[in-house]
Formats: C-alpha cells, structure tokens, sequence
C-alpha cells in the first residue's frame, strides 16, 4: 500500500490475509486467518535464487508431504528489498505450535529429511531469522478465507515508537469507521510479540498485480469518507505513533509451499504445475505418410 495521506493509509486498503497454514487435527481448517503466524526469513545469497532455491526447498515440501504432515505453510518470494524467501506457518494457538514440534521431534522419519533438507540448503543463504504475531481481530476488518487464488502478497510492517500503543489503536479505529463507508474493504491485522520491537504487519494477498493498480485509486475513496478534519487528526496521529514502515511485494511460490488439498485442488495449475501436467491426456502424435521403399 502507499503512503499517500499519511504513513497509515496503507492500513485501509489492505485486503487481508487468509489462514495459510493451519494447526493440529482439529484446528487444521480454513475458515479465517490463523491466530498465531510463525514467519522464518532466508536471506539467499546473490546468483542462489531461482531454480536452484527451489530445488533446495522441494525437499521440505516433499518431506512434509511424505509424512502426510497436518502442519501447512506458505513459501514466498521477495520482488522488492533484499533478495529474501519468507515462509508463514499458521496455529490455532502457542499450544498447537508446541504439540507440532513435539510431533515432528517424535517422527524420526519427519525429522531425518528435514534435517538432510536444512544440511542442503544452508550454503545458499546469508542468514535466517524468525518471528511470532498475533491475528488481532478487533483491528481487522472483514477478514478473508480465500488463499488458493492468490498470487503475490504485500506486506506493511509499522514500527511503533515505545508507549504510543494507545494512540496506535485510536488511529486504527478512525481508520476502521471512514472504511465502512467504503464498498469491499476488508483486512487482516497481526501484531508482533515475539523477535523485535513493538511492530503491526498488514498483508494483503493480490490475485493479480493489477489489484496494485486498483488499490491507489481506492485512496481517494477514504479520503473523502475520512474527511478533512480526520485526515488531519490521522496525520497527526501518524507523526507521533509510528517510527518507521516498510512496504515489501513478495510472490507466492508453489515449489516452496506446503498447502491442503483444498488449496492446491482450487488451482491444481499453479500450485502443484507438475502433478497436473502429468494427468493431462498426451496429445496423439499424427503418424506422417512415409513413401514406400521400391
């Protein structure tokens, strides 16, 4: 999102973030963003991305995979910024992220490939960092479900400034109130709690770039449900609230995801491109006249 009227205009035209990744068993569906979002960053070395990267990472998916794992997560790609691969792994809670590990340190198998797939893949990266959020709901609006059909994400990470949680808050409600106004707007906010400062990350899944495109002019929309004398106060609230943002395009990669069967089945074509090319029919080759021999 941009930042047009004030650092926080990104917030409201942010479209929101579908559940990724669920949980264990019974917290294993897709019916809204997960509660809890692990984010592990790979920073890969220059001339390592590409086909190379996703060879590498083809081994997690295919070790998942193996042990018909209940644990999703979604690899993506940076299109801006570092060169840098982000994976999300969704929770229903801390309590089911601790019974995934204890299941996969149990799962001798699970936890052999993994190990030969980390062993494998540490040459190409620089280095590797991990973060935990928080879905806040009460900040979000008209969360989405719908992850198949994404293709890019963008992230708006805001870093507050210490003590001005407060403020943060009654700008994300004056935010929420002008967006009312505005057909279609929805979002989903998550708050960091665990690998840095006091942080909030707005994501927004896209189906096309051409969203990009759709989403600057909708600006224009909340500015007017806004209104002068709130644009002002949002400004005002911005200045003294937020110490920096960053705004990064990523693109979704299949090769390096681990998703449910009903994520995949919606675009069998883009999210396992070589399980269905292999069940097309092969095209008949037309036998050519061949001139008899005398």
């Amino acid at each position: 999102m941009k930042k047009i009227y004030g650092c926080l205009l990104g917030l409201v035209l942010a479209l929101g973030f579908s559940s990724v990744a669920q949980a264990q068993g019974e917290a294993a569906t897709m019916s809204g963003p997960p509660r809890v979002l692990t984010v592990s960053r790979e920073f890969v070395k220059p001339g390592k991305t590409g086909a190379l990267h996703d060879r590498m990472e083809s081994a997690f998916v295919k070790a998942m995979g193996n042990a018909k794992s209940p644990t999703h997560y979604l690899g993506l790609d940076s299109l801006s910024g570092k060169l840098r691969s982000l994976f999300l792994t969704g929770y229903d809670s801390f309590d089911a992220w601790e019974k995934d590990m204890q299941a996969q340190s149990k799962d001798v198998a699970l936890s052999t490939a993994l190990e030969r797939a980390y062993t494998a893949d540490a040459p190409l990266l620089d280095s590797v960092d991990q973060s935990v959020w928080v879905f806040r709901e009460d900040q979000s609006m008209h969360p989405t479900t719908d992850i198949g059909s994404a293709r890019f994400m963008e992230f708006e990470v805001f870093h507050l400034k210490p003590g001005h949680g407060a403020d943060w808050d009654e700008a994300v409600r004056m935010v929420k109130e002008a967006y009312a106004k505005v057909p279609d707007a929805h979002w989903d906010m998550y708050q960091l709690v665990y690998g840095g400062a006091p942080s909030y990350v707005v994501i927004t899944p896209l189906k096309s770039a051409s969203e990009i495109d759709r989403n600057f002019a909708s600006g224009k929309q909340f500015v007017e449900a806004m209104g002068p004398d709130g644009m002002k106060k949002l400004d005002e609230l911005s200045a003294s609230t937020i110490e920096s943002i960053e705004i990064n395009l990523f693109s979704i990669n299949p090769h390096m995801s681990y998703v449910p069967d009903e994520v995949a089945n919606s675009a069998p074509d883009f999210w396992r491109p070589k399980a269905a090319a292999e069940g097309k029919p092969k095209a008949k080759a037309k036998a050519e006249a061949k001139p008899a021999t005398p």
